[in-house]
């Protein structure tokens, strides 16, 4: 590896294009890191691992051309996995070949570029008087908002177009905010420098272990990705579901879930409950590391505080993965990766500023997150913890949008783009509560 002083500086041979290389010397300097080294020296050019990484394949119409992307979004997901590496140079292979997480989901899934609607289906851009918005329909009930949304009794799929296209972004927006709907304005990227917000609450304590024991509260794919990188970084990690409302990635594609969740213990408590939030609290105090992907009232409503057991337990780590932060109002705004990344400017990047946007790759800011997240925590424990951690799936995209660009996207040509593949799965995940009696018996 070499010393502190062959690693500052790092520049790209490719002039404005980001590499892998220059981002994760960006990310380790942010952390405070500048004597961490990554083992690979990976230069390759972010519109080389874009056409590669499946993501571009996912991004245009469906019947054009897959469209580069003007940030250089896998050159980050890579430099984001180069810097972890550099945190576990024992436990994790800095060659393997994180930017295509970008497209995992879509591969199992068998999932292609649509346009205006995302890959996965759930999200759409739709014209305004003024602009465009993304509007993401992700859950059964959402439906059943547009009523309320748009103050209209009856509001039947074919007509929505219609509506929006009479009223006015920012009403928009607000108004499906407040209701609980996951919508985000299609607006140029805003110029952001810090990717994560920490908070302290206690003095560092340096533990003597070498995996830390992380409880893993959220779901879908940011948090338990950020987990199961964590575990292959050698951390214990127990996954919490209730037992009314488990992770509803169970319900969607096993492969995905499996690539997500394997080598984790799973406990499930029924948190409708005074003691099942007992449980929980209890098995809190004893964590190095938690991951939390929900809004920050879900669990104040348990009657469960960051800054508590921040104060209670020397030396841990919280990270809070939010839509657009823990601040009010947007504490309570929701948002998803597809959507996010409209927030964030990708789909004005991507034809919005000619009039023309689609969606970039397939909710990429979740994989993008949980890559970041990941990093976050290992280099916050590896200090000494004692922090609440804010991470943000606007913010990520924004952050790599920010790092740098990539000019040559207008001139690729259209055939340099690869499907996505995934990973093969190579363990289960542990069924709902499999481990709950033994994990409680432990620890709550």
């Amino acid at each position: 590896m070499p010393s502190s002083s062959e690693c500052v500086g790092v520049e790209s041979p490719t002039g404005n294009s980001l590499t892998p290389a220059v981002y994760a010397r960006q990310l380790l300097d942010s952390l405070g890191l500048q004597n961490v080294c990554p083992d690979a020296d990976d230069n390759r050019s972010s519109a080389s691992l874009w056409a590669r990484s499946g993501a571009k394949w996912l991004s245009g119409h469906a019947d054009g051309p897959p469209r580069a992307c003007p940030a250089p979004l896998a050159a980050c997901a890579q430099g984001a996995w180069l810097a972890l590496s550099a945190l576990s140079p024992k436990k994790l292979d800095p060659l393997f070949e994180a930017y295509r997480l970008l497209g995992e989901r879509a591969a199992i899934l068998g999932l292609t570029r649509a346009g205006r609607i995302s890959a996965g289906g759930a999200c759409q851009l739709f014209d305004t008087s003024d602009g465009a918005l993304a509007l993401n329909l992700v859950r059964e009930d959402d439906r059943e908002l547009l009523p309320a949304w748009l103050e209209e009794w009856a509001v039947e799929p074919e007509q929505l177009a219609a509506i929006l296209r009479q009223r006015s972004t920012a009403t928009l927006v607000e108004r499906a905010r407040l209701l609980g709907l996951a919508a985000a304005p299609v607006l140029a990227p805003s110029p952001c420098s810090n990717w994560y917000r920490a908070t302290r609450y206690a003095a560092p304590q340096y533990s003597t272990s070498t995996a830390p024991l992380v409880v893993d509260l959220s779901s879908l794919w940011a948090g338990p990705l950020c987990a199961q990188l964590l575990s292959q970084c050698g951390a214990r990690v127990i996954k919490v579901e209730g037992v009314a409302r488990p992770d509803g990635a169970r319900c969607g594609p096993e492969d995905f879930y499996h690539l997500l969740n394997a080598g984790k213990e799973s406990i499930a408590l029924d948190l409708r409950t005074p003691a099942g939030c007992g449980q929980l609290y209890r098995l809190l105090q004893k964590a190095d590391i938690v991951i939390e992907a929900s809004r920050p009232r879900a669990l104040e409503q348990m009657g469960i505080n960051a800054a508590d057991l921040l104060a209670l337990r020397p030396g841990m780590v919280w990270l809070s993965i939010t839509g657009y932060g823990r601040d009010t109002p947007m504490r309570d705004w929701i948002a998803y990766g597809d959507d996010a990344g409209v927030a964030a400017g990708l789909s004005w990047l991507m034809g919005g500023d000619r009039g023309d946007p689609v969606f970039c790759g397939d909710a990429i800011a979740d994989p993008l997150t949980g890559l970041h997240a990941a990093l976050l925590a290992q280099a916050a424990w590896r200090n000494g913890g004692g922090q609440l951690l804010e991470l943000t799936l606007r913010d990520v995209v924004a952050h790599c949008i920010s790092s740098g660009s990539e000019p040559t996207h207008h001139t690729q040509l259209a055939s340099e783009a690869s499907k996505p593949v995934a990973r093969e799965v190579s363990a289960r995940a542990a069924g709902l509560g499999v481990d709950t009696a033994r994990v409680l018996s432990e620890f709550a």
